[in-house]
């Protein structure tokens, strides 16, 4: 469990994005053999999209997040009535949920997302977030791990969230789509005619991760070129001026 937990936090030290962030949970839960997971964080304002970083079927979260089920996820729902972690699912006691609340856990179920351990994060600064690990059916063993590790799997969680926050928070956005601090730094100095060499020079960083950040931008932003994602970022600061 040591040498886990220390690969663990070696990995979201060096995680940047979410793709990063991504790969480092991904490894510690299948170390754990905890199947699969999905971090949660609430938006600040609720005309936002939630923060998800999640190996849950992706059929699954794209529908979770198109109908924003987590206005009424009764999972989510308890997440925010308690900082303690707990368990959930079929077989499991639980307070009542209304018939929308039960059509999505139904839904659920039909992608093998029946049983769970949740850890609501509650860090004081802003609002909550949640790490759930998830199974397809109760396990003795899930069980029996979640009981003598909760506190361990409390703190991976509280300080994957605590990375997460602090390196993914100042994203920036256009048109609400988010870019990453680096792309958007990457596209801002582009508008300003600098070329991928000078804006390595400047950032520190080689070509080549420059001309990746700015190819994640324009796929992001669904454009083609750089002078149509510049474009896009022009038109999106005259708005704010406006």
């Amino acid at each position: 469990m040591h040498r886990i937990f220390q690969d663990f936090i070696d990995s979201i030290a060096n995680a940047h994005d979410d793709a990063g962030f991504l790969v480092a949970m991904t490894a510690v839960a299948s170390a754990l053999e905890l199947s699969c997971f999905a971090y949660l964080a609430l938006p600040g304002r609720i005309e936002r999209r939630p923060r998800l970083i999640s190996t849950y079927p992706t059929e699954w979260t794209a529908h979770y997040m198109r109908s924003r089920y987590e206005l009424i996820d009764p999972v989510i729902t308890q997440a925010l009535q308690t900082a303690e972690p707990f368990r959930w699912g079929i077989g499991m006691p639980s307070s009542r949920s209304s018939s929308v609340q039960q059509q999505l856990l139904d839904e659920a179920a039909q992608f093998g997302i029946r049983v769970g351990f949740t850890v609501p994060i509650h860090d004081g600064h802003g609002p909550i977030a949640a790490l759930t690990f998830a199974l397809s059916q109760r396990s003795p063993a899930f069980e029996s791990f979640t009981k003598s590790h909760g506190r361990v799997l409390q703190l991976m969680a509280m300080y994957f969230h605590a990375h997460v926050r602090r390196k993914l928070a100042n994203e920036r956005s256009i048109d609400g789509i988010r870019l990453s601090p680096r792309e958007f730094e990457c596209l801002e100095w582009a508008s300003q005619g600098k070329s991928a060499w000078e804006i390595g020079c400047i950032l520190g960083i080689s070509r080549n991760t420059v001309a990746d950040y700015l190819e994640n931008a324009k796929e992001k932003l669904g454009v083609r070129t750089i002078a149509q994602a510049v474009t896009r970022l022009a038109a999106a600061n005259k708005k704010k001026q406006n």
